[in-house]
């Protein structure tokens, strides 16, 4: 961005950008009334920590809004959560209903904050120190607002995804996977198998999605190619209903009184990249059983054997080591303690008759 000079600007000639990469999760508009984008600034984006501080030490001149003229408005693209926290100081009438948690201004104070430092720039000159700030940096953005703020700058200033992500440091292709993320929500929004707004949880993961696409079963049952990165339509006509399905799984539908079944990242989508791996589980998924059930579906017998038996020691030894002040010497579960061991020793004789020959007869030796 041009280094340019900073000037005083009075705070009635600024005005909210609704087009900010934070709010299209809110459904902002340009007939959105500015008091309804103070709300959700102030309820979703912590604006009540920035009255505080900017009651108690005044609003800081080395920080400046970076403001765009757009349309004869003076846009505030870059510190709308500062410009709420002001107006909420400067105006009583629009603070009613907000506990700001302050003493009102004094009128000295009040004239300090008729007026912020600004900047002049446009979106194109500033997008890299706005994608430096929020997407890689010290005050980032939602998966969802940081992946809307990559594809604006992709379209609208016609910026390669790789210089997006060199210019913010990126090492770890996170502005292809985000932007990859979104494509696939989109597209899914477009062919009516998804609606975003029907969604189960209040808030919006994008990174459930963006991360579950890069487990292998997962992408290749909406049929993605893993070089596809720079494509607004990544999942191939064929396997649409399958996006709505993972859709459907992973964010639930209000409609269909649907909870979704990936409730946390982890391990959720790991068990999820496992049952689509398996006919029989994603048979039983799609029948509608839970989610660790169809997992357990999809393991291997013998692990669950070994880890049955394990967890079988570790409450024996558990029992064990509480014997002396747990057991009073009730008849009963001295029975009960002797149908332990005898399913023990039936476990043990069966498991003995399937050991191999070869490896009976080492172990026979070394007991020897």
């Amino acid at each position: 961005m041009n280094i340019e000079p900073i000037e005083d600007m009075s705070v009635s000639e600024l005005t909210f950008d609704y087009k900010n990469s934070r709010l299209p999760e809110f459904d902002i508009s340009r007939e959105t009334p500015e008091t309804e984008i103070i709300r959700i600034l102030w309820a979703a984006m912590d604006v009540r920590e920035l009255v505080m501080s900017i009651s108690a030490s005044g609003f800081f001149r080395q920080e400046p809004l970076i403001v765009a003229n757009e349309d004869g408005k003076n846009i505030v693209i870059e510190g709308n959560r500062r410009l709420a926290a002001v107006k909420l100081l400067l105006e009583p009438t629009l603070a009613k209903g907000f506990e700001l948690g302050v003493q009102s201004l004094s009128e000295e104070d009040r004239l300090r904050l008729n007026e912020l430092p600004v900047i002049r720039s446009t979106r194109r000159e500033a997008w890299r120190y706005v994608a430096f700030k929020h997407v890689n940096g010290p005050a980032k953005w939602s998966s969802y607002a940081k992946s809307k703020f990559i594809a604006k700058v992709h379209r609208d200033h016609d910026v390669s995804l790789n210089e997006i992500g060199a210019q913010i440091g990126d090492t770890h292709r996170t502005v292809q996977r985000l932007y990859r993320g979104l494509m696939v929500i989109e597209q899914a929004e477009r062919l009516r198998v998804f609606d975003r707004n029907d969604r189960w949880s209040a808030h919006f993961s994008l990174s459930h999605i963006y991360i579950g696409i890069e487990y292998p079963n997962i992408s290749e049952f909406i049929g993605l190619r893993p070089e596809l990165f720079d494509c607004t339509d990544p999942v191939p006509c064929e396997r649409i209903v399958q996006l709505g399905e993972l859709c459907r799984w992973i964010y639930g539908s209000k409609r269909q009184d649907f909870p979704p079944v990936v409730e946390r990242q982890n391990p959720d989508l790991c068990y999820l990249e496992a049952v689509l791996g398996n006919k029989e589980s994603l048979t039983a998924l799609r029948d509608g059983v839970s989610l660790a059930f169809a997992f357990e579906l999809s393991r291997p017998t013998s692990n669950l054997f070994e880890e049955a038996l394990s967890a079988s020691r570790r409450s024996l030894e558990r029992v064990h080591s509480k014997l002396s002040s747990g057991y009073s010497g009730s008849e009963d579960l001295l029975r009960l303690a002797g149908t332990v061991a005898t399913l023990a020793d039936d476990l043990y004789e069966a498991m003995e008759r399937n050991v191999h020959p070869q490896n009976r007869k080492k172990r026979l030796t070394e007991n020897r």
